[in-house]
This record gives structure tokens, sequence and C-alpha cells, in this order.
């Protein structure tokens, strides 16, 4: 009865303990006051229901008639019990830390922000080992034998999962070497998007379609991947074809007329060349490179679109046409078209 008694006032008292400090917590957080206070109701609303469950029971228990040994196990689910709330509560610090510092560096530092995914894996790493280890410890296990018999079945276990710790590793790797960070649009194969996520198995874009894309790390890494986001100037070239009636000097004219337009100091350019490259089929084929001084590809596209309407005109002033696939048809004389037909007569 008196146990009975017990887990139940002790389940009460606790879960309203909670209800109250949570509720204390949210109000002076929602006005604006003390926003520090944020860390602790994050570790109010990591108490599980069944941690304060199990408190209540082993309260309940511990007025019992024990045993020696029974007395010794119900110590032994005190250190459980207590140890793993404990790892969660840390457990939910740093999930919550990570995540407000990744919000901060997303914008202003993004390698910072991949560092945090590693920093996150590690600390979990770390946590949960230290947590296992300090129950074992105080649970009567011998860690130095434990830790010597682990370090056996590690190598088996890593055997196993040989391909999960490759993308393990492939993190590490794009965390350390940064070819690239959250928030740079990167091209691999046929797929391009901006970089959303750098996970510790998964690389996650979001592709112009607007559709998430998701790489294994390790076989993302063993691809040619092109960073544009690290462009700080784009080479364009370009070629157009005049007719093969422009004159000699309409073509000398031209690459000046070219070099005056990307020159002009209208656009964020720098003019390298322009050419008459080659006799084409149906046209005489010129060539253009000029840099853009902006990485950014709409403004590329705008500048690309007032050289092509600029060149248009000045085409049009000059006289100078553009050229058109043509094909031209020859005809026999009329003496050879009638000769035909009469050979064939004489023949029969």
């Amino acid at each position: 009865m008196l146990a009975g008694m017990t887990f139940l006032l002790t389940l009460a008292i606790l879960l309203g303990l909670k209800a109250f400090v949570s509720g204390q917590l949210r109000r002076f957080i929602s006005q604006g006051r003390l926003r520090f206070l944020s860390y602790p109701e994050q570790i109010v609303d990591a108490t599980r229901v069944l941690f304060l469950l199990g408190a209540a029971m082993l309260a309940g228990v511990s007025q019992l008639d024990l045993s020696p040994r029974q007395e010794k196990w119900l110590h032994y689910a005190w250190i459980i019990i207590l140890v793993s709330q404990i790892a969660l509560w840390a457990n939910r610090m740093v999930t919550v830390a990570v995540a407000r510092a990744f919000e901060r560096h997303r914008q202003t530092d993004p390698s910072g922000a991949t560092h945090l995914m590693l920093a996150s894996l590690v600390a979990r790493v770390v946590l949960w080992s230290v947590a296992v280890l300090v129950a074992l410890d105080n649970l009567g296990f011998n860690i130095s034998t434990l830790m010597a018999s682990l370090g056996i079945g590690g190598i088996a276990v890593a055997l196993a999962v040989q391909n999960i710790l490759g993308d393990i590793f492939s993190s590490v790797s794009i965390a350390l070497d940064k070819p690239f960070v959250i928030g740079d649009f990167i091209v691999v194969d046929s797929y391009m998007g901006t970089v959303e996520y750098v996970g510790m198995k998964t690389t996650r874009i979001r592709s112009l379609g607007g559709e998430q894309i998701i790489f294994s790390n390790a076989e993302l890494l063993k691809n040619r991947i092109r960073n544009y986001k690290r462009m700080q100037e784009r080479r364009v070239l370009f070629e157009f074809g005049v007719a093969y009636e422009t004159t000699a000097e309409q073509l000398e004219r031209i690459p000046r007329m070219i070099k005056e337009i990307i020159s002009s100091g209208r656009f964020e350019t720098r003019f390298d060349r322009a050419h008459f490259k080659s006799y084409g089929e149906s046209a005489l084929q010129f060539e253009v490179v000029y840099y853009v001084l902006d990485p950014d590809y709409n403004k590329y596209m705008d500048i690309q679109q007032a050289i092509n309407l600029a060149l248009f005109r000045g085409f049009e002033e000059q006289g100078i046409a553009f050229a058109h696939p043509l094909r031209k048809l020859y005809m026999a004389p009329a003496a050879n078209q009638t000769a035909l037909p009469q050979a064939l007569h004489a023949s029969r």
C-alpha cells in the first residue's frame, strides 16, 4: 500500500512540476524577457514521461522490504534511467546549440555551417559513448577489458558497414577540404542545384526545377564537381556568321565594331579577342571571346542580349548581312535539256 501511494504521489509531483516549470519558462520567453531561459525550456521538454514514470516506480519500490540482491538491482535501475535522461538532456542541448549556430552561419559563413554538421556528429558520438561507459562502470563492468573486446569487434563491424563508413569519412573530407559549402551552386554530371544540406551519409541539393536531389557522399566525391558559386568572372565565347557577299572592307571593320561594343563601358566586361575565324559552308565565321566581371548568370545573359542587339543595329547601319542557310540549284542550259530526249529517241 505504501509503495503504491509513493508511486502515485511521486508521479503526480513530477508531472505537475514539469508542467508548471515548462509553462513559466514559456511565459517568460514569450514576453521577450530572459531569452537565455530557452535552454532550460529545452531541458524540460526533453524530460521524457517514461523517465518520470520510471522514477516514480523506483521510488515506490524503494519503500518495500528488499533483500540485498534486490537493493542492488534497484540501484542499477536508478543508474540506468538517470544516465539515460541526463544523456537525453545533453543531446537536446547539442541539437539546439547546433541548430541556432547553423542558422547564424548559413548566410554569413556557409563553410562554418558545413563544419557544424561534423561537429554535431562528433559531439553526439562522444556524448553517448561517455554515457554508456559511465553506466557500465557504475554497473560493475570492467571498462578496460570491455574496450579491448570492442576493439576486436569493431574490426568486424567496420568490415560489415564499410559503405556507411565510406560515406562518413567522405563527409569529414567535405567538411575539412570544403570543395563546396551550403549555399553553393554546383554541377555534378548532368545534375545541378544549390547545396542545402551536408550530412554524414548524404548531401542534398535543390535543383533548378525545385526537386531535391540526394547524393551519397562517397559517390559524390568520385565525380567532378563544378562549383559556380566560386566563379569570380565568366568567360564567354560566341560565334556568328555573315554572308559571303560581305566586302573585304566590311570584314575588316567587324572585329573593331565588336571591340567597341564590348569595351564601351556600358557593361561589366573585359574584351579579349574577335577574329574572322573560318570559311563556313554558307557563312564567313567570326569568333568572339570576352569576360563578364560578375559570376551572376542572369547578368551574363542580360549583357549578351545587349551585345547581340548592338551588333544587329551596327550591321544594319553598315549594310552587313548575317548569314543564313542557303542552297543554290544550278540548272543545265536549254540546249542540253533538249539533246537528252533526242538521244533517247534515236536509241530506239
